[in-house]
């Protein structure tokens, strides 16, 4: 996936648009608009492009139906940039679909490394690889084995399920609901010790400093994020 890739702005801000038109489009981007939570999803369908930037405050109908009703039948990758900064609305979002929340006022330079991180997850998805290789982290999905700088890691089965998932996720926070969901059950979707517990274990075992991560970043309230290393 390149640069030229086409993203959807579904925002009612001319100023908003505008900005992203000329930021976007000096990258290469191609860049299409829609002002309303009806015309967004209809570009979505219509237009199908690599990626959606979505704002949740829109005339029509709350951003995080049109969220919802595009995750009826599209996994397209949507950052939501939105001025709503608490922790309900990020987790709300994303446990919606979504794959990464920005928060307004933006800087450009970090919106369009969400964008590559979220275009070449997708690229990584289609390709479907049996092994997640972050820096000299090897984690092969395939036989279950992790390594680091080459040293084998013994990790337990729950503890390689976390850490998988989010690897598969690099770079999109990963909710706290959304792991305990799928590691745990849909019985433990309020257990949020049991993950505090076992991100503990897994960044003992990775060497990851919590206040300087190389792997695992916390998102205070929300979840966990698997940062991208080349």
């Amino acid at each position: 996936m390149t640069c030229s890739a086409k993203i959807l702005v579904i925002d009612d801000e001319p100023q908003i648009r505008r900005f992203l038109r000329i930021s976007l489009g000096a990258q290469g981007y191609q860049l299409e608009e829609a002002e309303t939570g009806k015309e967004g999803i209809e570009k979505c369908a219509l237009d199908t492009p690599d990626i959606v930037i979505l704002d949740l405050g829109l005339p029509d109908m709350d951003g995080q139906e049109v969220l919802r009703r595009i995750r009826d039948w599209s996994d397209v990758p949507v950052i939501v940039l939105s001025v709503r900064r608490n922790e309900e609305d990020k987790v709300t979002a994303l446990d919606n679909g979504a794959n990464d929340y920005v928060t307004k006022p933006f800087g450009i330079a970090e919106l369009v490394a969400r964008i590559r991180v979220m275009l070449r997850n997708r690229t990584d998805r289609e390709t479907s690889p049996s092994e997640i290789v972050a820096g000299d982290l090897h984690i092969d999905l395939a036989v279950h084995r992790v390594s680091l700088a080459g040293q084998l890691i013994k990790l337990t089965k729950k503890e390689f399920a976390l850490l998988s998932l989010l690897a598969r996720n690099a770079g999109r926070i990963v909710t706290h609901q959304q792991i305990l969901g799928e590691v745990w059950g849909p019985a433990q979707l309020h257990e949020t010790h049991y993950l505090r517990i076992y991100i503990g274990h897994l960044r003992q075992k990775l060497g990851d400093d919590p206040l300087n991560p190389r792997f695992i970043e916390n998102e205070p309230g929300v979840g966990y994020r698997f940062k991208m290393i080349c």
